[in-house]
């Protein structure tokens, strides 16, 4: 696959499957699990990154996000997905918006989260190349690498086995994207390359994931994550928080 200088936009990363690299991939319009009934709030970290191509994902699936720039609305989610987007910024973003430690506290009471590409290392209990006082919010026992996969011109599209996400290879683009090196005890992979490397892991609430299914139309990581979500809100015994 040709190499890209940046990403292209949504519009013209979404193919109509039965065009695309991926024709095995069905598409998926709704989650036939949740469409019908009171679905649970899923938020999307917006501070930093690739907020809007979530908030389009889970509409194709026909969940509306709530943005999350203050912990009142953070307190009123099941569930949040942090973008890709650059880790270290979204770091001291965090920390300038009074919301480091909220979150934190959420992740580690429960709340279900999902991370891609710079949400990954977010998530990471350990980033093995951190920049002088960047922190992770942490969640999952996992060593990562930041930008293991090169520069922004080096960026691909792979289809990515995830058996316990999908029977099909995921739509991947992998931007600037990190690479898992180490694997803690208690961790489950979820994902990985045809050469072994790891780019999915879920410890309980928290999943991280290298890549970018959100720009390649790409719904089933998200349906996989309201899953999980509803699935707590279920096991709570209570409805979405309002």
């Amino acid at each position: 696959m040709t190499p890209r200088s940046s990403p292209r936009p949504r519009e013209d990363w979404v193919k109509p499957w039965w065009a695309s690299t991926f024709p095995t991939c069905p598409h998926h319009t709704a989650l036939p699990s949740v469409a019908g009934s009171t679905a649970p709030r899923i938020g999307v970290l917006a501070l930093q990154g690739d907020v809007r191509e979530h908030v389009l994902t889970l509409r194709d699936i026909d969940i509306d996000a709530v943005l999350v720039r203050r912990q009142s609305e953070l307190d009123h989610i099941d569930g949040l997905i942090i973008p890709g987007g650059e880790s270290s910024v979204m770091d001291k973003l965090a920390r300038i918006f009074d919301l480091f430690d909220p979150l934190r506290r959420r992740i580690s009471e429960g709340m279900p989260v999902l991370g891609t590409c710079a949400g990954l290392i977010m998530l990471a209990n350990n980033v093995l190349d951190a920049i002088d006082g960047q922190q992770s919010l942490g969640g999952i026992d996992v060593d990562v690498r930041r930008n293991a996969f090169g520069a922004q011109v080096d960026s691909f599209e792979v289809g990515v086995s995830a058996p316990s996400i999908a029977d099909t290879p995921l739509a991947a683009a992998f931007i600037r994207a990190p690479v898992v090196e180490r694997v803690g005890p208690g961790v489950e992979v979820l994902a990985q390359l045809d050469d072994g490397r790891v780019v999915g892991v879920r410890q309980g609430n928290a999943v991280g994931i290298s890549f970018h299914p959100e720009v390649e139309g790409e719904t089933r990581v998200h349906e996989f994550f309201v899953r999980l979500v509803a699935e707590h809100v279920a096991s709570a015994g209570r409805s979405a928080r309002r």
